[in-house]
């Protein structure tokens, strides 16, 4: 399973989003308290940011804990940024390691992370792969269920989907092929579209920005839980969630 989070709104220090948080992302690498599957996400993090003027964003992966990376902290400090997705990594069995295999995943102008699995991986999930063309199956980024899920995610944006509707879509085609927990973040900058399917997540809307995250990352008030196999989508004027049917 992994922890993850986005965020839209005025600009910020990376620090303030993954590292300040009492309960937030940094300290949920070691010590969630929310997470239904697994206990420590010490196989990797990343964090992916947008800068102004520039719709692609940037990306720091790490294969090893966040916790150990001393230039993440030092980056963290001054980097400041709009929008954000960052992401915790505990590996699914049989999935590759290495910084290849942290989220964000990213390609154009997105950002993408799974937090999740899906069992059956490889062997059962031989059809969901069949239906990506060659080229998209040899440019995963890594030999894992993540990637592969957003690499079906990245094909039906590319073919012309919403947001939303490439999250709906795939989350509803893998689940017909696995028992799949497929809780889904996915970013341009200026909107998040996320999915609730078998793990926690929550929002919090403020004046003019909203973070998306798999669990509070404070006690303050004003976080809201997602129900189960739910889609939520948000900009930073606010948010909108719709169930997800089969």
């Amino acid at each position: 399973m992994c922890r993850h989070l986005a965020y839209l709104g005025a600009p910020v220090p990376i620090r303030q989003l993954v590292l300040d948080p009492p309960l937030g992302l940094y300290r949920q690498s070691w010590a969630p308290r929310a997470q239904r599957h697994g206990t420590v996400n010490a196989d990797g993090f990343g964090v992916g940011w947008y800068a102004d003027g520039d719709p692609v964003p940037a990306r720091y992966r790490r294969a090893g804990p966040i916790w150990a990376d001393g230039g993440f902290a030092d980056l963290a400090r001054v980097v400041r940024t709009r929008a954000l997705l960052a992401a915790v990594r505990s590996a699914t069995e049989g999935c590759a390691a290495g910084e290849a295999a942290a989220a964000p995943f990213g390609a154009d102008r997105w950002l993408f992370s799974h937090n999740g699995a899906l069992p059956g991986w490889p062997g059962r999930l031989g059809a969901l792969a069949a239906g990506l063309p060659a080229e998209e199956l040899l440019g995963l980024e890594a030999r894992s269920d993540s990637a592969l899920v957003w690499a079906l995610v990245l094909h039906r944006l590319r073919a012309g989907a919403a947001p939303g509707e490439a999250l709906a879509d795939t989350v509803l085609t893998v689940a017909e092929h696995s028992d799949a927990r497929l809780n889904l973040l996915l970013t341009d900058g200026t909107s998040i579209a996320a999915t609730s399917w078998g793990d926690t997540l929550c929002h919090r809307t403020t004046e003019g920005s909203v973070l998306v995250a798999s669990e509070p990352g404070d006690e303050e008030p004003g976080w809201i839980r997602l129900p189960d196999r739910s889609l939520l989508l948000a900009t930073a004027e606010g948010t909108t969630v719709k169930p997800l049917i089969p």
